[in-house]
């Protein structure tokens, strides 16, 4: 993996970002912002899975207020989402936000935004300038339209105003992304944003899609520019559970060694010969493991049939080999007897916590 990029550092509460700090991964809320109740349980499911910082719209003042209210009962990061309204950036930060997400340029005049960076710079609340390929400046658009410019110089010629309005009332504790809907535009538009400022970058693919293709197309931007030592916070943006988003960021941290590895479960394709559930106790398996939340996982295998389980059983530390509705449980290589489908996680997790 190349060098990172280096780059300012700021903290989003207690939540270093850049500077050398460890990746970090985010995702969004999408339950109604005036719902405490619903917000807290959406947040809290992402935080066992490992999310480190999370976003929330703030359309109104009174979704301002039940952010106060759901930052009083979890104790992850906020981020504000604002647009046009500068009122619900100052509301947000009185209500204890710990970052806004906003373009400067629109909420308004000069001394609009003179009085979100005079008020964020007081209770030290960081902003990140996020540009999106679909809400150019229209100036901008039509630069792109007509070829003048292309999509990565447009979106960092929009980027680079935006940071040039807070710089400009010496406000310098700024993120920035600059997300497309494609890779190669995404790909353009960070290499190029890396060369131009030190502000600490957060990648994504915007309107990435539905689960599968979402999940492939974040993947390899992400993947690729994070290889390079490109990004300091990461979200991938899915039409899915923002939970989702949460497990497929931290794989993708995960499999470029920037995050402590998961748990390591093989599990095989299946076929033909495959009596026991496979696809449902890899998964049970899986999630049962993740909750454990440990320092080191053990390597576990789920095979659906005779010919490679015996086999793959010998690599893992804890494997299950399926049978008729039934598994044989092996621990390092050793059969140590048969256990019924409905109870395989249970008793992997159990010879996983006497591992340990």
């Amino acid at each position: 993996m190349s060098k990172r990029t280096e780059t300012r550092q700021i903290k989003v509460g207690s939540l270093p970002i850049g500077g050398g700090a460890p990746v970090s991964v985010q995702t969004m809320c999408n339950r109604d912002p005036h719902d405490v109740k619903a917000l807290v349980e959406q947040i809290r499911a992402c935080e066992a899975l490992g999310c480190d910082l999370i976003r929330l719209t703030v359309p109104d003042i009174r979704a301002a207020e039940c952010l106060g209210e759901v930052r009083r009962q979890v104790g992850i990061p906020f981020v504000s989402d604002i647009h046009f309204d500068f009122n619900c950036a100052l509301a947000a930060i009185a209500h204890g936000t710990d970052a806004l997400r906003l373009n400067p340029g629109n909420i308004g005049g000069r001394d609009k935004v003179q009085a979100v960076a005079r008020a964020a710079l007081e209770k030290h609340v960081p902003i990140r300038i996020g540009v999106n390929l679909g809400s150019l400046e229209k100036e901008l658009a039509e630069a792109v339209a007509l070829k003048r410019v292309t999509v990565a110089e447009a979106l960092c010629q929009s980027a680079m105003r935006h940071v040039k309005l807070l710089e400009d009332e010496n406000f310098r504790d700024i993120a920035i992304s600059v997300k497309a809907s494609n890779v190669a535009d995404t790909l353009a538009a960070y290499r190029l944003l890396a060369e131009k400022t030190d502000c600490p970058l957060h990648l994504g693919v915007t309107e990435a899609g539905t689960f599968l293709p979402g999940t492939v197309r974040s993947a390899v931007a992400l993947g690729i520019l994070l290889e390079e030592g490109i990004g300091d916070t990461i979200r991938v943006s899915l039409t899915a559970d923002p939970a989702e988003e949460v497990r497929v960021g931290t794989e993708i941290l995960r499999s470029l060694g920037l995050k402590a590895p998961g748990p390591a479960v093989t599990s095989c394709p299946t076929c033909g010969r495959t009596k026991a559930d496979v696809f449902k106790v890899a998964a049970e398996v899986e999630a049962a493991l993740e909750k454990l939340r440990l320092p080191r996982y053990p390597h576990v295998a789920v095979m659906g049939c005779v010919v490679n389980g015996p086999g793959e059983a010998k690599g893992a530390d804890i494997a299950l080999c399926g049978g008729q509705g039934e598994f044989m449980l092996f621990v390092h290589g050793e059969a140590v007897g048969k256990v019924p489908e409905a109870e395989a996680a249970r008793k992997v997790v159990e010879y996983v916590l006497h591992e340990k």
